[in-house]
C-alpha cells in the first residue's frame, strides 16, 4: 500500500479494519504493522510509520507471546480481557490518530472516535464469547477461540493494509452485526435478571415453596 497515494475512502477503511484487530489482539496488530513496514512491504500512512521502530517491535511481540499464553488459561483470560479494555480501545484510538496526520484535526478526532468505536465492539463481542466458553470443563474450546482470534488479528491486518476498501466494508458490515447482537443479548439478560422474582432468587429473598 502506497502512503502516498492512499485516498481518504481506503484510509478510513484501513483504519475501520485495523482498529477492529486491535480489539481483538492489539500486540499482535501492532507487531504485524511493524514488521511488515521494517520489511517494506507496506509504507504505513501519517506518523504510524514509527511502528516500524525495533523497539515498539520487539515490546509488541514479546506481549503478544505473552497474550498468546495468557489468553488460553480458562479463567485467567476473562481478567486478563477485562484489563485490556483499557488498552486495546485507546490504543485503537491512538493509531487511528496517528495514520491520519495529514487530515485536518476535526477529522483526526473523528477517524479516532470511530476507531475507538470499532475496537470496543471487538473487544465486547471477544469478551462476551470467552465468558459462554470459559465455563466449558474441556480447554480445548477456549484454546480453540483464541488462536481463532490471534490468526484472526494478524490475518486482519494483513488484508487491511493490502486491500483496504474491501476489508474496511467487510468489518463495518461485521461490526454492524456485532452491534445488534450484543444489544439482543443485553436485552435478554435485563429481561431475565431485572425481574422482581428473579432478583429476589440471585439475591437469596425468595423462599422456597412448600
Amino acid at each position: 500500500m502506497d502512503a502516498l497515494a492512499i485516498t481518504p475512502a481506503a484510509l478510513t477503511s484501513m483504519i475501520i479494519a485495523v482498529s477492529f484487530a486491535a480489539g481483538l489482539n492489539v500486540y499482535a496488530t501492532v507487531c504485524s504493522l511493524g514488521l511488515m513496514a521494517r520489511l517494506h512491504w507496506i509504507t504505513l500512512p501519517g506518523e504510524l510509520g514509527t511502528l516500524a521502530d525495533t523497539w515498539i517491535i520487539a515490546a509488541s511481540g514479546v506481549l503478544f507471546l505473552g497474550e498468546f499464553v495468557a489468553d488460553k488459561i480458562p479463567g485467567f483470560d476473562l481478567l486478563w480481557n477485562a484489563l485490556h479494555t483499557f488498552i486495546r480501545i485507546p490504543a485503537a484510538a491512538l493509531m487511528a490518530y496517528a495514520a491520519g496526520s495529514n487530515l485536518t484535526p476535526v477529522q483526526k478526532l473523528l477517524v479516532a472516535v470511530v476507531a475507538a468505536g470499532v475496537a470496543a465492539i471487538a473487544h465486547s463481542s471477544k469478551t462476551a464469547a470467552r465468558i459462554a466458553v470459559t465455563p466449558s470443563p474441556e480447554p480445548l474450546s477456549n484454546i480453540a477461540l483464541s488462536a481463532t482470534e490471534d490468526v484472526g488479528a494478524v490475518g486482519l491486518t494483513w488484508l487491511a493494509t493490502h486491500h483496504p476498501i474491501a476489508t474496511g466494508a467487510a468489518v463495518a458490515v461485521v461490526t454492524l452485526g456485532l452491534i445488534g447482537t450484543l444489544r439482543f443479548t443485553v436485552r435478554r439478560l435485563r429481561r431475565v435478571f431485572g425481574s422482581p422474582s428473579r432478583r429476589a432468587e440471585i439475591t437469596g429473598l425468595a423462599r422456597p415453596q412448600r
